[in-house]
């Protein structure tokens, strides 16, 4: 479950037509977009103006000319060919990314730096996504440039704020349209999952004081809070189905299937057979709620888990939030991870 400022969706920086609550992405420091937009299909790997120094993996140095007019159209630019799969729309993706303006630049936001107060031993904050989905980090166009480029590589997009982000810029951005815009995306993995995929197997009866799940196949768990029982104050998870697959590491992205539920009145808040199937989020690196980094990573690909998260585990420290006092109940399926 990302972390939020507030409200629903719990998104830190933007909102969108098409948001859920359970996503990865990094907030931006500046206000580029004023709502999700889909995008035409820009120039590809053209001419640019911009240079960019430094290894696929690595923080990139980008360089402008002094003077130099940002280009009308987007421009694509391949700087390193991955050597991995090629990546396709409708793939999960994990990626890292540094943004500036091409003039002064001003940081549009980068995977590279800490977020405050970040456990220094996790992993790097990364973007995690389906691609073809809108985003709260990366302009549409920034996206669609990936398809067709392979894992490994490192792609430099490049245009002014109109062509790149058109009407969706957020005039309190302080960005004009004709300002130049620059991204540099490394690709860091990328998979197809079937986003009706789901945890097969029995499910083990739950443990003394733990909901009830019933899950339907294509359909929200039913999950039933135990009557007359007091939330728990601390974290407790149940793996209902064991999965075979690989263990779950800090930093991958996790691919789930998810239903959530109150405690306090067991009434649904989400889940993600509400949005299309499948969502991924960065897992161990506090991009998500704490009961969920703490429950998730060690799990198994397959594993159907049982989380009831304290509000200090979850929303508990942002009082604006609508469920910050509240203690949730997931049931989530893991199909995969990238």
């Amino acid at each position: 479950m990302l972390k939020s400022s507030g409200g629903r969706p719990p998104y830190p920086r933007f909102s969108t037509k098409n948001t859920r609550r359970i996503a990865a992405a990094l907030a931006v420091p500046v206000l580029l977009f004023a709502a999700a937009c889909g995008s035409d299909d820009g120039d590809s790997d053209n001419a640019g103006v911009v240079t960019v120094e430094g290894k696929a993996g690595e923080k990139p140095e980008i360089s402008v000319p002094k003077d130099a007019k940002a280009p009308d159209k987007v421009v694509v630019n391949t700087i390193t060919e991955g050597k991995g799969a090629e990546v396709k729309k409708g793939d999960f993706i994990r990626l890292d990314f540094a943004g500036e303006t091409m003039k002064g630049g001003q940081d549009l936001g980068n995977t590279w730096a800490k977020r405050p107060g970040a456990d220094p031993k996790a992993p790097r904050t990364q973007v995690v996504q389906e691609l073809g989905q809108p985003s709260q980090t990366l302009p549409p166009k920034v996206l669609d440039a990936l398809a067709g480029k392979k894992v490994g590589g490192r792609v430099e997009v490049e245009g002014t704020a109109k062509a790149l982000i058109g009407g969706q810029l957020n005039p309190q951005s302080g960005i004009k349209p004709q300002d130049g815009l620059v991204w540099v995306v490394d690709i860091a993995a990328a998979k197809k999952v079937d986003k009706k995929g789901e945890a097969k197997g029995e499910q083990a009866a739950p443990a003394p004081g733990m909901p009830v799940v019933k899950a339907p196949s294509q359909k929200p768990a039913v999950i039933t809070v135990p009557k007359g029982e007091k939330p728990p104050k601390e974290l407790k998870q149940q793996v209902l189905i064991k999965g075979e697959g690989p263990k779950i590491k800090a930093g991958e992205g996790l691919i789930a299937q998810y239903t959530g539920v109150k405690w306090e009145d067991g009434k649904l808040f989400d889940s993600s057979w509400k949005h299309g199937g499948a969502t991924a989020f960065q897992i161990g690196t506090g991009s998500v709620v704490q009961g969920w980094d703490k429950a998730l990573v060690g799990k198994n690909v397959g594993d159907r888990v049982l989380m009831v998260i304290p509000p200090k585990l979850g929303y508990g420290s942002q009082p604006q939030n609508q469920l910050a006092k509240s203690t949730l109940v997931f049931s989530v399926d893991i199909i995969g991870t990238v």
